[in-house]
């Protein structure tokens, strides 16, 4: 008698502690499935706002980043290039940007932008998503006496001015895209996150 309790006991004890490996075997092949679900640092990273430091950009200049896997540019608009913005708009195609999804309404202004001597624009065509050039200089001899300065879209001859609209003529159908930012300070922009955030 006393066997046959010392076996189940025995027993009794195996099938737990097979139960309790099996467990831990368990969880462990879930916990790689249920992370892999998961998104990757990179990929949370891609969709966050990323902040970019416009101390260093000189007047004139455009600086490149990366938001959502696009380039944004972030241009350091000079006296100058601001004065040509109102010269032209019986050439543009929507000149005072009423094509609301390409602009948060706090650009919805004639520099689109927050504040007129920092631009920020999605750096990607609206005709078929080439990266347009950045052609500053005013009447260059390839672009014609009339040109502003501005992008010039390489890949089918898409036009737009320094504040990203486009011109009539171009096979660019809307403006280029202005993403939502704020300013955290003079010299620091938020992009990805809109200003009433």
């Amino acid at each position: 008698m006393s066997d046959m309790s010392v076996d189940a006991s025995k027993r009794r004890f195996l099938v737990n502690m097979t139960g309790a490996v099996g467990g831990v075997a368990a969880v462990g092949t879930a916990i790689p499935f249920v992370i892999s679900m998961m998104p990757s640092a990179r990929a949370k990273a891609a969709g966050a706002p990323v902040e970019v430091d416009v101390s260093k950009i000189e007047p004139g200049m455009l600086l490149t980043v990366e938001w959502r896997g696009k380039p944004v540019w972030v241009v350091s608009r000079t006296k100058e290039m601001l004065d040509l913005l109102g010269k032209h708009d019986d050439k543009l195609t929507d000149p005072a940007s009423e094509t609301s999804s390409q602009q948060p309404d706090y650009c919805k202004n004639p520099t689109r932008s927050i504040k007129p001597g920092l631009f920020v624009a999605v750096g990607i065509c609206t005709h078929l998503g080439c990266s347009p050039t950045f052609r500053k200089e005013v009447a260059p001899a390839d672009l014609g006496p009339d040109w502003p300065g501005g992008w010039f879209c390489p890949c089918h001859g898409s036009r737009f001015d320094l504040a990203a609209r486009v011109f009539s003529g171009s096979p660019a159908p809307t403006n280029l895209v202005i993403p939502p930012h704020k300013y955290l300070s003079d010299t620091r922009v938020l992009i990805g996150e809109d200003q009433q955030a």
